[in-house]
């Protein structure tokens, strides 16, 4: 494999002195060419990969498109009319991951119909509460990546970290970075002499927000996520208004 970090991405993985090692982190690719066809958004996945990896996190990368993901809002739509849906195992991956990156081209100055399904597809999970009573993604950390070759980067990334974040994950500062390249049908990220992998505002971009996730996801293991107080779903719709007085009580 090629060394995908420059000499700045792997001083600071060298010199770090936090360990990550009991996290995962899981990219959801929403390209929609299946493997093993040539992904660019792959190219700028590998960078951040990389980084997680010097530091001992474990990473799976995974392409929607390959698997058979059902159309709806439901957590499984085989109890909807679809006689197959794949989407349940993928949701499993995504309760066990610490970091969720959802990465994605630009087509028509938006995210890629795949992303949108995935996006749709965690919304449809995300009535599940966990043991504390919350939202099931509460104590996750999300990020994103955009890779195209025409405007839309920022729109995309708004409008996915906004999903993310309204899910219940938890977003660090800088948590998305992109490359766009010549508006047009010129070069896209792995094509020869696109400049893409030498972009020092891309590389930068991915290396803050690969790191912020990661102290990010630390941070909120080490205290087992969000605190469970004014914001239990089950609390409240059992009555508790949490430190407002109960409505009910005379």
């Amino acid at each position: 494999m090629r060394e995908v970090l420059n000499e700045k991405q792997l001083a600071l993985c060298e010199n770090s002195k936090w360990d990550f090692s009991g996290l995962k982190a899981l990219f959801l690719n929403c390209t929609l060419k299946k493997t093993p066809e040539l992904s660019h958004t792959d190219g700028l996945i590998d960078i951040s990969k990389a980084i997680f990896e010097k530091n001992d996190v474990a990473v799976e990368v995974i392409r929607p498109i390959d698997w058979e993901i059902a159309t709806g809002v439901y957590p499984n739509m085989e109890n909807h009319g679809w006689k197959k849906d794949e989407w349940p195992l993928l949701y499993e991956k995504v309760m066990q991951s610490d970091i969720l990156v959802i990465t994605s081209p630009i087509w028509l100055g938006e995210k890629s119909s795949i992303c949108n399904k995935t996006i749709e597809r965690l919304y449809g999970n995300s009535s599940i509460l966990n043991k504390e009573g919350q939202y099931a993604y509460y104590g996750k950390t999300g990020g994103c990546l955009i890779t195209g070759n025409e405007d839309g980067a920022k729109h995309c990334a708004m409008n996915i970290l906004y999903s993310l974040q309204h899910l219940g994950f938890v977003i660090p500062p800088q948590a998305d970075a992109a490359w766009l390249g010549e508006v047009g049908p010129g070069p896209s990220y792995l094509d020869p002499e696109s400049g893409g992998p030498e972009n020092d505002f891309t590389n930068r971009n991915t290396t803050f927000m690969t790191w912020n996730l990661m102290h990010m996801a630390y941070m909120l293991k080490s205290v087992k996520g969000i605190p469970a107080h004014g914001n239990q779903r089950s609390a409240w719709d059992a009555g508790c208004r949490f430190d407002y007085p109960n409505p009910d009580y005379r």
